[in-house]
C-alpha cells in the first residue's frame, strides 16, 4: 500500500514495486489520476489498484481502510509516503480542526497505520514506511521538536516550515514507538528521507509555481531523481537486511552524513535530533495521537 501513489516518490515507488510482481493499493486523493497512472502499469508483471484516500479527513481514512478490509485479506506494507506543507501565515484547518499540514503528514497516516495492524501482523514480514525527511534534524541551535500542548498552532503563530519540520519529527518518533510495541511480532517500522526528489511537493502553492520554471534547471542538478529517491523506500519494504534495523531512520542522501554525496542505498542513520529520538516523547507522542484522532 502506497500512499500518495500517483506522483512524485510515491509513483516510482509503486511502479518498482509492480514491476517485481507486487500488487499495490495506489491510495491517492484524486482517484481519476490514480487511475490514469495505473494504466501504465498494465504491461508490468504485478498489479495496481486505486482506492481513494484523503490523509486531511479523518473520516475518508476510516472509510478507505474499511473498503480495503472488504476487498482484501493480506497486507505485507504499508509506504506511508504522502505529505504536505501548506504555505501562508496563517493556519489552515481540516474538517477535523486540524492543521493541515500536520493532518496529511501525520495525523492521517498514523490512523490509517493503527486501524491496519491487525492485518499487518498476520503477513510473514509485514513493514511501515513513514516517509520523514533530514529537515527533522534542524541544527545545532535548533532541533525541531513536538509541541504536545499545540500541535495544531491554536496558541501560537502559525510558520509553515516549522509546521513541516514538526509533522516529520512526529513520524520519526512514531516509529520509534511502533518499534518498541512491535518488537515481539513480524512487523517493522521505518522512517526514512529519501534524498532530495524531483517531485511535485509544494507545486499546489503559488509561490512554489512561479518559482519553479526559474529554478528547474538547477533543480535538475541538485537533486535526485524520484527512481534513485523511491530506493530507500524500497529498500526499507522489501529488504531482507532492513529487518535488524526496525526503529531506524534511513537516509539516501542528505545533509546529515558527513560527506552530502553519500549514497549507500538507504543504510540506517542515527538522527541527530535527541527530540525525535526519545523514548518517553515517543510514548507520550502516541498517547496523544490516540486522544486527537479518536482512537
Amino acid at each position: 500500500m502506497v500512499t500518495g501513489a500517483n506522483s512524485g516518490v510515491g509513483l516510482e515507488t509503486t511502479r518498482q514495486l509492480i514491476k517485481q510482481g507486487a500488487t499495490v493499493i495506489m491510495a491517492c486523493r484524486r482517484v481519476d489520476a490514480g487511475k490514469q497512472v495505473a494504466e501504465s502499469f498494465s504491461n508490468l508483471k504485478g498489479k495496481a489498484s486505486v482506492l481513494k484516500l484523503d490523509l486531511s479527513d479523518l473520516n475518508s481514512v476510516r472509510t478507505f481502510v474499511k473498503e480495503f478490509l472488504s476487498k482484501y485479506d493480506k497486507l505485507d506494507g504499508i509506504d506511508c509516503n504522502a505529505g504536505a506543507v501548506i504555505m501562508g501565515t496563517k493556519a489552515i484547518y481540516t474538517v477535523d480542526d486540524l492543521e493541515m499540514t500536520m493532518a496529511i503528514s501525520y495525523f492521517g497516516h498514523f490512523l490509517l497505520v493503527e486501524l491496519l495492524l491487525d492485518i499487518l501482523k498476520q503477513s510473514i514480514d509485514g513493514r511501515i514506511v513513514m516517509l520523514s525527511s533530514c529537515v527533522h534534524a534542524g541544527n545545532e541551535k535548533n532541533r525541531p521538536y513536538v509541541h504536545f500542548d499545540d500541535m495544531n498552532y491554536k496558541l501560537r503563530k502559525y510558520n509553515a516550515m516549522n509546521a513541516y519540520c514538526e509533522a516529520k519529527v512526529a513520524s520519526v518518533l512514531y516509529v520509534v514507538e511502533l518499534a518498541n510495541r512491535l518488537k515481539d511480532t513480524n512487523v517493522t517500522a521505518y522512517s526514512v528521507h529519501p534524498g532530495w526528489a524531483r517531485s511535485n511537493f509544494g507545486k499546489g502553492n503559488t509561490f512554489m509555481r512561479v518559482l519553479s520554471p526559474v529554478m528547474a534547471p538547477f533543480i535538475r542538478s541538485m537533486t535526485d531523481s524520484n527512481e534513485e529517491s523511491a530506493q530507500t523506500s524500497l529498500y526499507c519494504l522489501i529488504s531482507d537486511e532492513a529487518c535488524r534495523y526496525s526503529g531506524s531512520f534511513f537516509s539516501q542522501s542528505s545533509v546529515l552524513y558527513s560527506d552530502k554525496y553519500c549514497k549507500d542505498g538507504g543504510w540506517p542513520l542515527k538522527s541527530p535530533n535527541p527530540n525525535a529520538t526519545d523514548e518517553k516523547k515517543a510514548n507520550e507522542l502516541v498517547k496523544l495521537t490516540y486522544k486527537i484522532v479518536g482512537l
